[in-house]
């Protein structure tokens, strides 16, 4: 007894475009699976970690940064080595400090322009728009003295 065969219903025959797409597809996913395992394996082989006493150091091998690890219910816990803390702190304090001094408005007020400038700004204005309205009335007479004529 054999079975009996299907046909194909219209939207499940094969189509070559189709075909082209999943052999594209294939492919690129041939070339572009070892790419990313090699830019996995080279960002796990960016730290060393080195067991001292009851922790470990971790040294990251690119920036050459130290952290000091410990092993705490069963995951790592890294922290910062004393010398990156201490240049933390530092960058902390640099920081707070500059804070300060932008609150107190010593930069805000000299950001500020006098009076005389105010005035001088505003001068400047007002003789640029009064020689704009006076091309746009230009325009206006011209325009009024020869009508374009009419094409409708």
């Amino acid at each position: 007894m054999s079975t009996p065969r299907r046909e194909k219903r219209d939207w499940q025959k094969e189509n070559p475009e189709d075909e082209t797409m999943k052999i594209l597809v294939l492919t690129l996913g041939a070339i572009l699976l070892p790419l990313a395992a090699a830019a996995a394996e080279a960002e796990a082989g960016r730290f060393q970690l080195e067991k001292s006493g009851d922790h470990f150091v971790r040294l990251d091998r690119q920036t050459g940064a130290m952290s000091i690890c410990q092993d705490k219910d069963g995951a790592l816990v890294c922290r910062m080595a004393a010398d990156e803390r201490a240049a933390y702190e530092d960058e902390l304090d640099r920081l707070s400090e500059r804070v300060t001094k932008l609150e107190q408005g010593g930069v805000i007020q000299r950001a500020l322009p006098s009076d005389a400038e105010v005035e001088r700004s505003i001068s400047i204005m007002e003789r640029m728009m009064k020689s704009f309205m006076g091309m746009v009335k230009e325009f206006q007479a011209e325009e009024n003295t020869n009508p374009l004529p009419q094409k409708t």
